[in-house]
């Protein structure tokens, strides 16, 4: 029982653990020709996506957005996706 329990609060934290870990500091290190999968290993989750381009047989085009962070609280984040590889950064002052 007292195991059970155990591994309920390990996957528990886990689970908790990507949102807790991605650093503010890390957002300046994202360059042009980068991967989606780099990304998100980096910054984690994005707080909001949006398609701009979703044809069949098309490369996709889409952005991810990273609102501000405690660590950056004033930095907004978004990051242009082209067939899967970082187009463009942009990093907003938001008050």
């Amino acid at each position: 029982m007292a195991s059970t329990k155990f591994w309920i609060l390990v996957l528990f934290t886990l689970a908790c653990v990507p949102a807790l870990a991605v650093d503010a500091e890390e957002r300046k290190f994202i360059r042009k020709g980068m991967g989606e999968g780099e990304v998100l290993l980096k910054l984690g989750k994005p707080d909001h996506e949006a398609f701009h381009r979703d044809v069949r047989g098309e490369p996709e085009e889409k952005s991810w957005s990273y609102f501000p962070h405690p660590r950056d609280p004033q930095t907004l984040t978004i990051i242009r996706f082209h067939a899967g590889q970082v187009t463009r950064i942009e990093r907003k002052i938001a008050r």
